[in-house]
């Protein structure tokens, strides 16, 4: 049940909208209970311990005390510490990309969507290369993002049922949670 978890919130501090100072969002969390609470960047990556509470209960308690407490909607993914690490030994484009800016994880809110993308794993994506893992899809834009078709077309059938963090931030995040070796 308990232990080290990383939240993972969609859509904070993306342009304009949805704006939140990480000390706001560490203050949340510390009166949720959660102890040892660390943000990492500014775009709404947390790791904290939760002894009392799955993942699945964190989530529900950040979202709404970020509704209430902030007056910011958005959805909030929580992983286990071995979750995250599971999906970091899962990641089968290693070998492929060179960039850790350009590699792409979206985490799935519900695993059972990786079978909405799977039709995307028969299309022919060169230069970009596409895998799924259990609860992540690895998106490899070696142009970058914002000129992927391929980001575009994960984005366009997930909607806001994932979020998206580059390779480099996911090693940052399994660190800070302690499962890095």
């Amino acid at each position: 049940m308990a232990g080290r978890q990383i939240a993972l919130i969609r859509g904070i501090n993306v342009g304009k909208a949805k704006r939140v100072a990480m000390a706001d969002l560490r203050a949340v969390c510390e009166n949720l209970g959660y102890k040892e609470v660390r943000t990492l960047l500014n775009s709404g990556n947390i790791v904290f311990n939760s002894p009392r509470t799955t993942p699945a209960k964190s989530a529900v308690e950040i979202e709404q005390a970020l509704s209430k407490r902030l007056g910011v909607s958005a959805r909030v993914m929580v992983l286990g510490a071995k979750e995250l690490a599971g999906a970091v030994e899962e990641n089968p484009l290693g070998k492929v990309a060179d960039n850790p800016s350009r590699l792409l994880v979206t985490f799935l809110m519900n695993p059972a969507d990786r079978k909405l993308l799977l039709p995307l794993t028969k299309r022919q994506w060169k230069p970009e290369a596409f895998a799924v893992g259990s609860r992540a899809a690895y998106v490899w834009c070696p142009e970058g993002m914002l000129k992927s078709p391929l980001a575009e077309a994960v984005g366009r059938t997930l909607g806001d049922a994932g979020t998206t963090r580059n390779w480099a931030t996911v090693l940052k995040l399994h660190a800070l949670a302690g499962a890095a070796e």
